[in-house]
């Protein structure tokens, strides 16, 4: 079989590595504290989906992680992550064919943080890399917190460029420059109940077009805008915590979507630690987004030269479910596994506003992540 890359696996790369670099904290989230031990982790994460019943796409991804503190008011902390994609490519409308995808992608990430006695100074940078996509990353976060040290504001901002390759094309380069911003408040409401809001925003310019997707176009100019709240309540008499988080997003692609998380932390004896969670996400689809003939669903509609369409499912309406439970041993006061289990599921019409595209093929995966981490 003749081997296809595609920059999709960039995009399912991306959210693994954001997933496997996770580092467990050695001290509270609210804290602005210097940390006092050090930490180093390894985390393993398979990803696999199906498409129309059919296996699909395989992801393998490694991750070794550290954090130090230095001098009692600094810490720096940094990630490797390796990843490996494989699987069936689709084509047209997101159909399986018989190409194989086969991309394997390198990342590393550096931060450094200063803490001061009432907030922290955070700047990193990233980088990653594959055969058709490279990626730099810059980012800077401050916070500040009130006097009563019950109110946290955090101000960030990160820079990104992109150079796409598209295999094949070894004379076609693109680029894509990204800003973006947050702005959020942590308030301590009482001693069991934190609450937090974060506003997000992000312009991006030159190329959002995947060229291994056929008449596909997409604009030059891509602005989002996020708001999440998070609430995390403590039950003191069974020592459990939930997570409850909401997310808005909306984009000038016509995209808007909801996200609804839930999740609950419950320690129990011998230092075991169990966190089921549910997870709901729904979108309207792109502007430019295009149904394809269920009559003949192999053959694109014609397009215009230089007409802004895509027929990439990603950019369908449609609603998902992930369901999820974590478990976490914690061995000597100093080792701590923990293994993660999640499914996956997404239909046209679990979309809250309708309207999803009734010629979708049907999309489950499961994620499996596995860690280890020891506190020095």
């Amino acid at each position: 079989m003749k081997s296809i890359p595609t920059k999709k696996t960039h995009v399912i790369g991306a959210a693994l590595f954001a997933a496997a670099m996770a580092l467990p904290s050695s001290h509270p989230a609210f804290a602005e504290a210097a940390p006092e031990r050090g930490i180093v982790a390894f985390k393993y994460l398979n990803y696999e989906d199906k498409q129309s019943s059919a296996d699909r796409i395989s992801v393998n991804a490694y991750s070794v992680s550290a954090m130090a503190p230095i001098a009692g008011k600094w810490s720096i902390n940094t990630s490797y992550t390796y990843d490996s994609v494989s699987g069936a490519s689709p084509h047209h409308h997101d159909i399986l064919s018989r190409a194989s995808i086969t991309e394997k992608r390198q990342a590393v990430d550096l931060g450094v943080t200063r803490y001061l006695s009432r907030g922290s100074v955070t700047v990193g940078t990233s980088y990653s890399s594959e055969n058709d996509y490279i990626s730099r990353g810059y980012s800077a976060q401050g916070s500040l917190l009130t006097e009563d040290k019950n109110t946290t504001f955090t101000l960030g901002g990160s820079y990104t460029t992109d150079t796409i390759n598209p295999t094949g094309q070894k004379d076609l380069f693109f680029s894509k420059r990204t800003v973006a911003g947050l702005f959020g408040i942590t308030k301590v409401l009482t001693k069991t109940d934190i609450m937090q809001l974060n506003f997000g925003y992000s312009t991006g310019h030159g190329d959002f077009t995947d060229h291994y997707k056929p008449n596909e176009l997409r604009p030059e100019k891509r602005e989002s805008k996020t708001v999440m709240t998070r609430w995390n309540h403590h039950f003191d008499g069974i020592d459990g915590t939930s997570r409850l988080s909401y997310r808005y997003y909306t984009d000038t692609f016509g995209v808007n979507a909801h996200t609804l998380g839930l999740e609950y932390v419950q320690p129990l004896s011998n230092d075991w630690t169990v966190t089921p969670s549910v997870r709901y996400y729904s979108q309207t689809a792109a502007d430019f987004y295009r149904l394809v003939d269920l009559a003949d669903p192999e053959t694109l509609p014609s397009v215009l030269p230089g007409e802004i369409v895509s027929f990439d499912q990603r950019l369908s309406a449609f609603g998902a479910m992930t369901l999820g439970l974590k478990v976490e041993k914690r061995i000597a006061k100093e080792w701590l596994v923990d293994a993660k289990f999640e499914v996956y599921e997404q239909r046209p019409g679990w979309s809250l506003t309708g309207g999803g595209d009734p010629g979708l093929s049907s999309f489950e995966a499961r994620f499996i992540q596995l860690g280890l981490s020891r506190e020095f």
